[in-house]
């Protein structure tokens, strides 16, 4: 699909991996609107304050998106939080608070974006060779496939990511939109910031090569591939430097 000229929405896109993919999409020409529930001051691009596990909230962006910009055919879901702590750690059994709130923002919120803005897409004239409407790319994690120790509520969100990416490809392929999974390693985001700096250590020295944490940018580098290949569909890529978590 090509990108310049074309609407795209990116979640999660006041930081880290969301905001490198926004600026990419910019500078290669695409109506961007950067979708966070804590907006930063972005100087490009349409920044709205959007709570993603709402249906109203989501639906009122999207609005405004559409009224604005057009309706997108390019939608990259970032947004996430994450929360360690073993099922029962000192201070007893993790809160189930917490793992709700996680399911609902990571799994919940993407899947929610993923339907509104799938229904959107559908109406849209399709385009090229391979008679494409959209696509959709969702973040995942490797802690979705091989989550550590105190990673239960943050790899069940993920692992749900990985399971909806081939039946949900499945579902929106009669509709000429793909959908396509990104598990990142480890990124040089404010989501580590959870982690010492020796926890960090331990497990960059396991990263085969190259032996550093990744930069944001290489996450929206694949993300514009994939918008740019039409023939990845409903796979899950590793982004991990050859990692596997001990």
């Amino acid at each position: 699909m090509e990108i310049k000229n074309s609407v795209a929405i990116v979640t999660g896109a006041a930081s880290g991996i969301g905001a490198a993919t926004a600026q990419l999409l910019i500078e290669a020409g695409a109506k961007v609107a950067l979708l966070d529930k804590q907006p930063n001051s972005a100087k490009q691009g349409l920044v709205i304050s959007c709570d993603i596990t709402d249906e109203k909230s989501t639906e009122a962006a999207l609005k405004q998106i559409e009224e604005q910009l057009g309706i997108a055919r390019i939608c990259i879901n970032c947004a996430g939080i994450l929360k360690t702590g073993r099922i029962v750690g000192k201070k007893g059994p993790y809160p189930l608070s917490d793992f709700k709130q996680i399911l609902e923002v990571n799994l919940i919120g993407t899947y929610n974006m993923m339907r509104l803005t799938a229904a959107r897409m559908a109406t849209l004239e399709p385009l090229g060779e391979s008679n494409e409407r959209g696509v959709i790319i969702n973040t995942a994690s490797i802690a979705g496939i091989e989550g550590q120790v105190g990673q239960t509520a943050y790899s069940a969100s993920k692992g749900g990511i990985i399971a909806l990416t081939l039946p949900a490809a499945r579902d929106l392929a009669p509709l000429g939109i793909r959908v396509v999974a990104i598990a990142p390693g480890l990124f040089d985001t404010p989501i580590l910031s959870n982690l010492t700096p020796t926890a960090l250590d331990e497990l960059v020295a396991n990263i085969p090569f190259p032996k550093r944490l990744g930069n944001p940018r290489e996450y929206a580098k694949l993300a514009q591939h994939i918008i740019d290949n039409p023939l990845i569909n409903g796979e899950i890529i590793r982004l991990d430097g050859g990692l596997r978590l001990p």
